[in-house]
């Protein structure tokens, strides 16, 4: 298991919220899509926590996410939209920290990321 302490709050709102009734890998994502889709208040500024090989995002840099990825593109991980250099492209949630959102938001975003980093899968 991962270093990341155990936050009991955060799992019972895991489980009683967001993966309830899930009883296989596509429903656990399905729950964590809609469960995203419906708490982030799109748009805001993120930062990039750091390189990825699966995005083009320079560690530091701000971006605009607009909204969730199609959910066909989030049954592995949840991927938002983003404004980037012109173009719209998915990238990780688990890359991007919020910068100054609601607290709805922001408390999600903080669900997906102790979600991953506690080492956790659909």
């Amino acid at each position: 298991m991962s270093e990341v302490k155990e936050n009991r709050r955060r799992e019972q709102r895991i489980d009683y919220e967001i993966i309830v009734d899930a009883y296989d890998e596509t429903e656990r994502a399905l729950g964590w899509y809609y469960y995203l889709e419906g708490k982030l208040n799109f748009p805001f500024k993120a930062k990039c926590s750091g390189r990825r090989l699966t995005s083009p995002l320079a560690e530091g840099e701000v971006v605009q996410v607009e909204a969730m990825a199609p959910e066909d593109e989030c049954m592995h991980v949840m991927f938002v939209e983003v404004a980037w250099q012109g173009w719209k492209l998915a990238v990780p949630l688990s890359q991007l920290q919020p910068i100054k959102v609601d607290m709805e938001t922001g408390e999600a975003v903080k669900d997906w990321h102790y979600w991953v980093a506690r080492g956790y899968q659909f």
